[in-house]
């Protein structure tokens, strides 16, 4: 059984922050939207709070959609309650989100060129063979971009109700400075970050 909270401590001034959760747990659907979704916040939302406002050298969510794991991460970055505070508030900003019909489209379109992305002949048998293994058809792959096409402004808000499940049980798992550490432990009131030595 994992902790809650980790705290990796290293000899560096900056912290790496990641928090997660597997969302299937939560009862969450799959649904394609969610890779659009994971595109769009990754060059707004996080992109303007983690990396240009907090000074983070990168920001971003990843989606599994095998696992179901919805995470954030931070990397180089000076900050660590102040960057949980912002992936905590990605539900918000997404619920009060006014989507433009050319927003959309933009993230829709980097969506499917993540999806469908020209590859060379070892990346394509690569593919093959994990798609192989995982069970995964041509019926789901075009089920899939099917989604994603379709997907609206509506799907982002709903997706808002999900990530407030993730802000309540989400793990916190944090690689920095033993200060940063100990002081969002001091904030937090106690061990909130179960603190383990690396260097």
């Amino acid at each position: 059984m994992f902790p809650t909270h980790e705290g990796f401590t290293i000899p560096a001034q900056v912290n790496y922050v990641g928090k997660g959760t597997n969302l299937y747990a939560l009862g969450y659907q799959p649904h394609g939207s969610a890779n659009v979704i994971r595109k769009y916040l990754g060059t707004t939302w996080l992109w303007e709070k983690v990396r240009v406002q907090g000074g983070a050298y990168g920001g971003f969510a990843g989606w599994d959609r095998l696992s179901g794991v919805w995470s954030y991460g931070s990397y180089r970055d000076p900050n660590l309650l102040a960057t949980i505070d912002n992936y905590d508030g990605t539900s918000a900003f997404l619920r009060n989100l006014n989507l433009s019909d050319d927003e959309l489209t933009k993230a829709i379109i980097g969506t499917i060129s993540d999806l469908d992305g020209y590859q060379l002949p070892d990346a394509k048998g690569y593919s093959a063979f994990v798609r192989h293994l995982t069970g995964i058809t041509d019926e789901n792959r075009q089920q899939l971009r099917d989604e994603v096409l379709g997907t609206t402004q509506t799907h982002f808000r709903a997706f808002a109700d999900v990530l407030d499940e993730l802000n309540r049980h989400g793990q916190v798992v944090v690689l920095g400075s033993a200060e940063k550490i100990g002081k969002a432990n001091e904030e937090k009131g106690g061990n909130w970050l179960e603190i383990k030595k690396v260097l």
